[in-house]
């Protein structure tokens, strides 16, 4: 460790020599890397990560049906929306969707803000409504129907159809695997940062995990607090740890 000390000391650094560092300190940047060379303990504290491909194993959709009606059409509509949930089930299941796998909601009715009185007396309208979810193992038969809603629009249903929700359901196991593997990488980095310094990277001396990111594959969408994609099936799972290691 003394020896990259004292080249950092030396005022008469060749200027090529600077311009290979600067080189290599946007290098190590740019691949993730931070560095924390602490001269008084001789250690060396690298970020490590690991990566791997992962396609979502559930999926969550919700489809809400709406009736609008004034007071005094409020049983109705609650039948209409009842009757409408049927039809959906229906479609869920012909599709292949067990019934088990959907559930319903409780019917709600709630003022229509958005309705504007032609006058002060004019009457309140409602908008009554229920949600069908449905969670599958299977998230591309969720994505086809999701993408395929228009059987039940044709049949008059007024429906507000969320977008499916992709999800990982052993992602902690993915935790795990990969923490290993970012530790790996964060001890090779170590070894190629202090290569050709006569120093050599010794025994751990502490670790720590960043937030998991679940990010859409191939993606850099990262953030401080972890990340987790819901809107697509094929993903990338990225695991960082920050260790620090004894340079001997």
């Amino acid at each position: 460790m003394h020896k990259l000390s004292q080249f950092f000391n030396n005022q008469f650094v060749p200027v090529g020599a600077l311009l290979g560092v600067a080189l290599v300190i946007a290098a190590l940047i740019g691949s993730w890397t931070a560095i924390v060379v602490k001269n008084a303990n001789n250690t060396l504290t690298v970020t490590g990560s690991a990566t791997q491909n992962v396609s979502a194993d559930t999926a969550k959709w919700t489809i809400t049906d709406n009736r609008t009606a004034f007071q005094a059409e409020l049983p109705s509509a609650t039948n209409q929306v009842i009757a409408d949930a049927k039809i959906i089930t229906a479609f869920l299941t012909h599709a292949g969707i067990s019934a088990a796998d959907i559930t319903l909601g409780a019917i709600h009715t709630n003022q229509d803000y958005s309705y504007v009185k032609s006058n002060v007396n004019s009457p309140t309208r409602y908008v009554v409504s229920q949600n069908v979810t449905v969670t599958s193992n299977n998230p591309e038969l969720i994505q086809s129907l999701a993408q395929n809603t228009s059987s039940l629009t044709n049949q008059g249903l007024i429906l507000n159809v969320q977008d499916p929700q992709y999800l990982i359901s052993n992602l902690p196991q993915y935790r795990i695997s990969l923490a290993g593997a970012a530790m790996q990488d964060a001890r090779a980095r170590a070894e190629q940062i202090v290569k050709g310094s006569g120093e050599s990277v010794g025994p751990l001396r502490s670790a720590s995990t960043g937030a998991v990111q679940v990010m859409a594959a191939d993606s850099i969408d990262v953030s401080d607090f972890g990340t987790y994609d819901t809107g697509t099936i094929n993903k990338t799972v990225m695991v960082t740890v920050r260790a620090t290691f004894a340079v001997q």
